[in-house]
């Protein structure tokens, strides 16, 4: 009996039971009602924040070639690390609002040129010095460099001014953007002191922690920043050291995950999330969202340059079956546009592409290719999955005639050497919160993560009239275009949108899923605690 009612405890402390859930339960099993009381009042006391203690989490995405630059990061472990020591002006809640960072708040002009962001008062970084609206200019401005080989290029490519007023930061876009403060969310935007220009790999911002160790592809370490704006360990940031330590091989991830030690893990494999969920010690979460997996063609590079032989690959690919035996249910099927129903403004009536190897047979055909292999490059670490996805397309394309082969890429290298580089290989995406933001990240003709080489004129046109575009009616109806183009003309194979999985240890309170990323848009480190 003690066994069952610790356990029904415990359920309390992680939210999953009611008081009276948890009584009529106690009662069942013949506990007296006084102390079922007392047990439920001490498992409801745990749920109150504590602060101290290390909080370690397993990340699957870490390189030996990672740094701390913001604007190069494209994998989950930098990630991961720098929402602990960095922050930028907003950050985007689970519910989609707006919150203020280092920007206090903001307000745009009536045509969505001119926008105004008023930086927190005696804010500091890391290192003690007062954070400035010149800070912030700088910053942005070196991710407006192409030289920074920046990944929020795209998105802060339209700034045609900026100047600092005060305490305010103020830019101003040759074309209006009602979403422009949603991009200024962009994990690669983290306020540095003089934009880091001279040190961009420094890690000194404004988070709650501050990085103290760092050895790419292995671990770091974290220790909380005395100099935190957000508010003392009764409110936030209630850990006295964070690591992120890299533990790109799934097996490893989830043994450590078992073994206590580490606390949580991100990407659980959903082949094995259900059976997981049953241990006795951590739980399964799961949340759905925009994050999309991902085969990526060059359209720009023989043979992907064929728009036939793109749509027999796309016609080849069985998304259902995919679904189905990759996602095992955690997640839902694509339609080969960054786009789905999580984006306020998706279009539904935009037809579903679905596996059809004869229509698929019949473009291979006009495509003229000479039989060759076509080869498609996948690593473990390219999502959940990911190799076993790849067989399943190469059978399913060998129906229709085409002949698929695959290459098996080494996880370290995969996101500096394969994607972004090689003409097809398998990919991720997290999403974004706006249409505008994914878009701009990703297919603007001058975006450096444009990984499709997807360069419209037309697109970009559209996307730049979208952006100004304060009706939301004729919004919907432009991305729809935009949407229909990627759908039957890109390089873009996306097969499934994923749920994010992570397993988190039953002593972390306080977890919440956010739609936004893994790991509570990976603010997790700030946001719990240990019971």
């Amino acid at each position: 009996m003690n066994d069952q009612i610790n356990h029904l405890a415990k359920r309390v402390t992680l939210g999953k039971m009611t008081r009276r859930e948890f009584m009529g339960r106690a009662a069942a099993l013949g506990v007296a009602t006084a102390t079922a009381s007392s047990i439920f009042a001490e498992a409801a006391r745990a749920q109150a924040p504590k602060a101290g203690g290390v909080y370690k989490m397993g990340v699957q995405g870490g390189e030996s070639t990672n740094t701390q630059d913001p604007a190069s990061w494209a994998s989950d472990v930098p990630i991961a690390a720098g929402r602990a020591w960095g922050e930028p002006l907003v950050e985007v809640g689970p519910d989609g609002t707006l919150g203020g960072l280092v920007a206090e708040s903001w307000e745009g002009s009536s045509d969505a040129r001119t926008w105004r962001f008023k930086v927190r008062n005696g804010i500091e970084f890391s290192n003690g010095k007062t954070v400035t609206a010149e800070d912030v200019m700088r910053t942005i401005a070196r991710h407006t460099n192409e030289d920074s080989k920046s990944g929020a290029l795209g998105i802060v490519k339209g700034i045609e001014e900026m100047r600092v007023d005060g305490d305010v930061f103020e830019l101003k876009l040759g074309v209006g953007n009602a979403d422009m403060p949603y991009l200024m969310a962009d994990y690669h935007l983290m306020i540095q002191p003089d934009g880091g220009f001279d040190a961009p790999a420094a890690a000194i911002g404004t988070g709650a922690y501050s990085l103290v160790s760092d050895e790419p592809g292995v671990r770091m370490a974290l220790t909380r920043n005395p100099n935190y704006w957000g508010g003392d360990q009764s409110e936030v940031a209630h850990y006295d050291e964070v690591e992120v330590i890299t533990l790109n091989d799934a097996t490893a991830r989830t043994a450590a995950l078992q073994s206590g030690q580490v606390d949580s893990i991100n990407r659980v494999e959903p082949k094995i999330a259900q059976l997981l969920d049953r241990a006795p010690t951590l739980s399964v979460r799961n949340v759905s969202g925009r994050g999309h997996y991902v085969f990526i063609m060059h359209i720009d590079t023989a043979p992907f340059d064929n728009l036939d032989l793109r749509l027999a690959l796309k016609y080849a690919i069985n998304r259902q079956e995919m679904v189905d035996k990759i996602l095992r249910g955690y997640g839902g099927v694509g339609n080969d546009m960054p786009i789905n129903a999580a984006y306020p403004l998706f279009d539904n009536t935009i037809p579903q592409r679905s596996y059809d190897p004869a229509l698929a047979a019949e473009h291979y055909k006009k495509s003229g290719h000479d039989g060759s292999p076509i080869i498609l490059r996948v690593a473990d670490g390219a999502f959940p999955g990911a190799v076993d996805a790849a067989a399943l397309f190469q059978q399913s394309a060998q129906a229709a005639g085409i002949p698929l082969e695959i290459k098996r890429e080494p996880n370290d290298g995969y996101w500096s050497e394969v994607w972004n580089k090689q003409p097809f290989c398998a990919s991720y995406w997290g999403g974004r919160p706006v249409q505008d933001q994914m878009y701009s990240t990703a297919y603007l003709s001058t975006a450096d993560w444009n990984d499709t080489r997807w360069k419209r004129a037309e697109f970009d046109e559209l996307l730049m009239s979208a952006r100004a575009e304060l009706d939301e009616a004729k919004r919907k109806e432009t991305y729809s275009k935009m949407g229909r183009m990627l759908r039957d003309e890109g390089g873009l194979i996306l097969p499934m949108f994923n749920d994010f999985i992570d397993a988190v240890s039953n002593d972390v309170m306080g977890w919440e899923g956010d739609p936004n990323g893994p790991h509570m848009n990976w603010y997790s480190f700030k946001k719990t605690w240990k019971a």
